[in-house]
């Protein structure tokens, strides 16, 4: 049961972190007029999928990320020509659905040949129907049908390239955005449940105990405080402890706790944990803490944003100076360790989402091809030269970003499975 409610709350979590980026990248894309035609959470085949006013919502089976797929900003996957015969249905004196096969099976409509069509700024459509010369005004949410799947028209104040500058970099911004919201008001429900720590503590306690464990074997419990390892007084000398743990893998440590008023010793043999050096007993250690106020809570979260920030990016610095495949996680890497810390409970759970979120959001702006970052700094490039990058040259830019990125997903995640074979 609780591997059951680890991986619910790992997935719940990769979900939310996930769905609260694109929702930014969709929310303010809709604001601005823009015809979403796809909210998706994850890649690959369709696992559920149920359309909403114009945007089909989709979940995908690979939980490598999502996107908001917005009109114009691809090539539309359906185009209509002149010579090509075609079938309508009027609705109040438009054309709103435009049908492109089975013609003879389509009821309540009219057919012919495409003699000029407009979807992009006029919305007409001149059909001739049996030599009969007909003009048509097209719906502006008019449906395009073929192979059984329906295709919304993107006149062109509905996509993307035709917003200002402004509108396309909040759209592409707010997904980043949103993650950075999402990591504080994470922050700041961490510190609601793990408190503030106390100034100049005496002691160090026990936050959590994980099953199977020589702590749990020894009925060690959450709140206990760790007085003395093999007669050594501990106080508040939290990496003393670990470091005590640690190099005594296998040998038997006497520890004396105090519970409630009440002195005792136990016995613990710590032991090797998969994937991880030295003893561990199976514990989280705080330090005594006291209930956060408001102000302090927000005050907290900004230093925590700040201070997590710094570490991000001095990880990226390590990682480029001396870069190994193995200093890299992918997804499964990622999902162990989330399980791991799902083990300690929920609130070391939070405060790793919040981190997670707001790595999210700073690696997504990143200058490289196919992320935010990308496509903020060609927005850049357009405001400073007065026109557009030339639209096939800055999709090629990022199809080759997005693949060499898929690419490296792939060899992490090969890499982190044979890790996970050979312990």
């Amino acid at each position: 049961m609780e591997m059951v409610q680890i991986v619910f709350l790992t997935v719940f979590m990769f979900f939310l972190i996930v769905t609260v980026h694109e929702w930014g990248h969709y929310y303010f894309a809709k604001r601005a007029g823009i015809l979403v035609r796809e909210f998706a959470i994850g890649f690959g085949p369709k696992l559920f999928s149920y359309k909403r006013n114009e945007t089909q919502f989709t979940l995908r089976l690979l939980p490598f990320g999502g996107y908001a797929r917005m009109a114009g900003e691809d090539p539309e996957l359906v185009e209509i020509n002149p010579g090509q015969t075609i079938a309508i249905r009027i609705v109040n004196g438009e054309a709103k659905k435009i049908y492109l096969d089975q013609l003879d099976n389509r009821k309540n409509v009219i057919r012919g040949e495409v003699e000029s069509i407009d979807l992009d700024q006029a919305l007409t459509l001149q059909l001739n129907v049996d030599g009969d010369h007909q003009s048509y005004k097209v719906h502006p949410q008019a449906m395009m049908v073929t192979k059984g799947q329906e295709t919304q028209i993107a006149p062109k104040n509905r996509q993307f390239g035709s917003k200002t500058i402004g509108q396309r970099a909040l759209a592409i911004f707010a997904g980043p955005l949103m993650n950075f919201l999402l990591a504080f008001i994470l922050f700041a429900i961490y510190i609601q449940m793990a408190g503030i720590p106390i100034e100049n503590p005496q002691y160090v306690q026990i936050a959590e105990v994980s099953k199977g464990m020589p702590a749990e074997e020894a009925k060690l419990q959450k709140g206990d405080i760790v007085e003395s390892i093999n007669g050594d007084a501990i106080g508040a000398d939290r990496q003393k402890m670990v470091d005590m743990t640690f190099e005594s893998k296998g040998k038997p440590m006497e520890w004396t706790i105090t519970r409630d008023d009440e002195t005792f010793n136990v016995t613990l043999t710590p032991r090797e944990m998969a994937g991880q050096e030295g003893g561990k007993v199976g514990i989280t250690l705080e330090l005594p803490s006291r209930n956060a106020s408001f102000g302090e809570t927000i005050t907290e979260s900004g230093k925590r944003m700040v201070t997590t920030t710094e570490m991000i990016f001095e990880g990226f610095s390590q990682l480029i100076a001396k870069f190994s495949m193995d200093d890299i996680g992918g997804p499964v890497r990622t999902f162990e360790v989330t399980g791991q810390i799902a083990k300690q409970g929920i609130v070391q759970l939070t405060n790793w989402a919040a981190i997670l979120s707001l790595y999210l959001g700073i690696f997504n702006l990143l200058p490289i091809p196919a992320l935010d970052g990308s496509r903020l700094a060609f927005l850049g490039i357009e405001w400073v030269r007065g026109k557009p990058i030339d639209p096939n040259r800055e999709g090629m830019v990022h199809f080759i970003g997005f693949a060499m990125l898929f690419l490296l997903m792939i060899a992490v995640t090969y890499n982190d499975i044979l890790r996970l074979i050979n312990g």
